[in-house]
């Protein structure tokens, strides 16, 4: 009798913690279907927007065109081949500034008489739209707005007309139509990246647009035969049978969806049901580890229950295992104490050497600049002595005036000198700490440190920077980074005909980005996984260290930045600092870009 009952017990047990994991599942995973959702309304708020703006961005041109005085003309004498060739070409620039697809013209009955393609081999001219619901609406006095496959062109877009009138408007029949047709594609490849399904449908469910190739021309839903007859008669997807999407219902989930543009367009994300359930499982799994975890304590209390008289020895056991557990983490806790202190000794030493390493590459720097150093300062040396000998003889002949002009020509050589060398001075001596660096000016310094190997290979230096661009930092640490990116290029351009180095500074976000380009053979795919480590050169012997992006990249992540490198399309390579911006330049009390 005593088993029956604890047998009724276990079993009401179990039952009762299925029970709870299966409710614990079924919270998880309308909480996570929630989250989801809301995530991906989210997406698809900014997806459309950003497909709103680019319907809004051209709905008012065909309006704007309708009014051209050329269009009306067409209309009266459709036969004269000089105003139709004006028109086509000016549809045709109006075609490419705008950057839409076509622009073209329609009569009354809805044949083509200008077109921006009117040279390409798929020339609208000629071809009569009349049955396209666009052309209707436009001829009875509103705005169309229609998206199909080109009957002409065989490519999708989406097409905006306005009628024409020969006179005024109010009160007036429309004698033609303009329509001008934009391209949507390019939101499929900005959609590709999503792992979800993504899609576009008109109003009667046919998805025109989607990240999923086999769902693009079917339908969420079957069309009945008035639809389908619409289709056909419309030629809106070029005579194709809409078929529903068979492999919706197996591998996507619940839509979210948003309306978007004017003609009753659904945007769609179908989040997949198995993030659902993976979001789920770990809080389910949880709960049934703390159940098993409460079953075994239920059945341990029963054992000793049980086991009343095995009680004092567990206990010594117990106390035993707590003396040696105790034991073994005094004993770990003392290892771990020496294995820190070894640490931050090792970090001591870690900052010693990168700070001599740091100075090290400032130095090697200045020995790299000896020669044109010598050179700058030999020419104001020159002109000094020049100067000298010019006023003597000058006061010997009791010439003041241009004693007085040689004496100030010798203070502003003696300026220059005194300019550059304390220049040298601050570059050289080990950095301090100091609230924040301008980085204009560092750059100006830069530059003014490297002139005589930028006037010895005369590249075209393009420098576009704003007024001031503060950041925290060391003006001095700063300055070298930006010699050895700017020194970087010019070996980079040294060998080339044509030499051009391009620095661009700008604010984004958080960040001020330094980005320094030249035209150089840019990075080799072998060199671009080494670049930033230590002793790594691809320069010939005597030509440098290795050191330098090394120790710029350690500068710049001691200052919280990043130093990146990548070949652009144009050729060369490109440096980009990162810098994070002063408190003040980020709360708009400094400049902005």
């Amino acid at each position: 009798m005593k088993f029956g009952k604890q047998s009724a017990w276990s079993a009401a047990a179990v039952a009762l913690a299925i029970a709870l994991v299966a409710g614990v599942y079924l919270v998880a995973a309308q909480r996570a279907r929630q989250d989801i959702h809301a995530a991906a309304g989210r997406q698809l708020q900014i997806v459309a927007l950003d497909l709103e703006s680019v319907l809004e961005r051209f709905e008012s041109l065909p309006f704007a065109l309708s009014f051209h005085p050329d269009l009306a003309r067409v209309l009266e004498r459709p036969q004269d081949e000089a105003l139709i060739r004006r028109v086509n070409q000016t549809l045709q620039s109006v075609q490419r500034q705008a950057r839409v697809s076509a622009i073209y013209l329609m009569d009354e009955n809805g044949l083509t008489l200008a077109s921006s393609n009117w040279q390409q081999p798929y020339s609208f001219v000629g071809k009569n739209f009349s049955f396209r619901p666009y052309f209707r609406d436009a001829l009875a006095g509103a705005a169309g707005r229609f998206y199909g496959i080109g009957n002409t062109t065989g490519e999708p877009g989406y097409f905006i007309s306005q009628p024409v009138y020969r006179g005024e408007p109010e009160g007036g029949t429309p004698a033609g139509v303009i329509a001008v047709k934009i391209a949507l594609g390019d939101f499929e490849q900005t959609w590709a990246s999503s792992e979800e399904p993504i899609a576009l449908a008109d109003a009667r469910g046919v998805v025109f647009l989607s990240n999923r190739a086999d769902w693009r021309y079917h339908s969420l839903r079957p069309l009945d035969d008035p639809d389908q007859q619409r289709l056909v008669g419309t030629m809106q997807y070029a005579g194709q049978q809409i078929l529903p999407i068979a492999t919706l219902a197996e591998d996507a989930g619940e839509p979210v969806a948003r309306p978007v543009g004017r003609l009753g367009w659904q945007l769609m994300q179908f989040p997949s049901p198995w993030r659902v359930t993976r979001a789920a499982l770990a809080p389910t799994i949880a709960a049934a580890l703390l159940l098993v975890v409460a079953a075994l304590s239920w059945w341990a209390l029963l054992q000793r229950r049980r086991r009343m008289e095995e009680r004092s020895e567990s206990r010594r056991a117990l106390q035993r295992a707590a003396d040696e557990l105790e034991q073994k983490i005094a004993q770990r806790t003392s290892e771990l104490e020496a294995k820190y202190a070894k640490l931050q000794e090792a970090e001591r030493l870690l900052r010693s050497t990168q700070g001599e390493l740091v100075q090290a590459g400032k130095l090697a720097m200045l020995g790299q600049m000896a020669a044109g150093i010598t050179h700058e300062l030999n020419q104001p040396l020159a002109a000094i002595r020049a100067f000298a000998d010019n006023a003597v003889t000058f006061l010997a002949r009791g010439n003041a005036d241009k004693a007085r002009a040689n004496l100030s020509h010798i203070a502003d050589a003696s300026a220059r000198m005194g300019a550059l060398v304390g220049q040298l001075k601050g570059f050289a001596r080990k950095s301090d700490v100091v609230a924040g660096v301008d980085l204009v000016h560092a750059l100006r310094t830069s530059v003014m440190l490297l002139d005589n190997e930028i006037r010895r290979l005369a590249p075209a230096l393009d420098i576009d920077a704003p007024d001031r661009l503060l950041v925290p930092g060391d003006p001095v640490r700063v300055e070298q980074v930006l010699i050895n990116l700017l020194r970087n290029a010019l070996d980079a351009v040294e060998e080339r005909d044509h030499r051009h180095i391009s620095v661009r500074m700008r604010c984004e976000g958080d960040e001020a980005v330094v980005g320094i380009r030249d035209s150089g053979a840019g990075i080799a795919q072998q060199v671009a996984r080494h670049l930033f480590e230590p002793f790594f050169t691809t320069k010939p012997s005597g030509k440098g260290l290795g050191l330098g992006l090394a120790i710029s990249s350690s500068i710049v992540q001691a200052m919280n930045g990043r130093l990146e490198a990548r070949n652009t399309e144009q050729g060369g390579a490109e440096f980009i600092l990162r810098l994070p911006l002063r408190s003040e330049v980020k709360q708009g009390e400094a400049l902005a870009e």
